[in-house]
């Protein structure tokens, strides 16, 4: 092979690897966006980690799995780990999902009196 030829190859396969994370990560269209739920109960379980943070939440006697933003953006807006805490009441305010009628992708939170915008 020649140089041109394998620098070709060498460029094509880091392009695809380097579009691996982007086709691995979900897209939103799976949230009734004209649709809002708001929903306050008690935080069972959070989990601050990438890509999504997550908790669920005891709520209307349901428990819910609410998807949160990314650590980072929850961190720079006000909101950075050891923040929301199991058996801690808070509101999150967002969209359901299409799929799971437990699931909610939150568009903001109020924890600790203090309220986030998510997205």
């Amino acid at each position: 092979m020649t140089d041109t030829r394998t620098g070709a190859v060498v460029t094509a396969l880091l392009v695809a690897l380097s579009t691996l994370p982007a086709a691995a990560h979900h897209g939103w269209g799976g949230y009734e966006s004209g649709r809002t739920l708001t929903l306050t109960g008690t935080v069972q379980q959070f989990a601050f980690q990438n890509p999504h943070a997550m908790l669920n939440l005891q709520a209307e006697g349901t428990l819910w799995h609410v998807v949160l933003a990314p650590p980072g953006r929850m961190t720079a807006r006000g909101l950075p780990d050891g923040a929301v805490k199991a058996g801690q009441t808070v509101t999150v305010v967002g969209y359901p999902s299409t799929a799971d009628p437990t699931e909610l992708r939150a568009e903001r939170i109020t924890a600790g009196g203090q309220t986030v915008e998510l997205r």
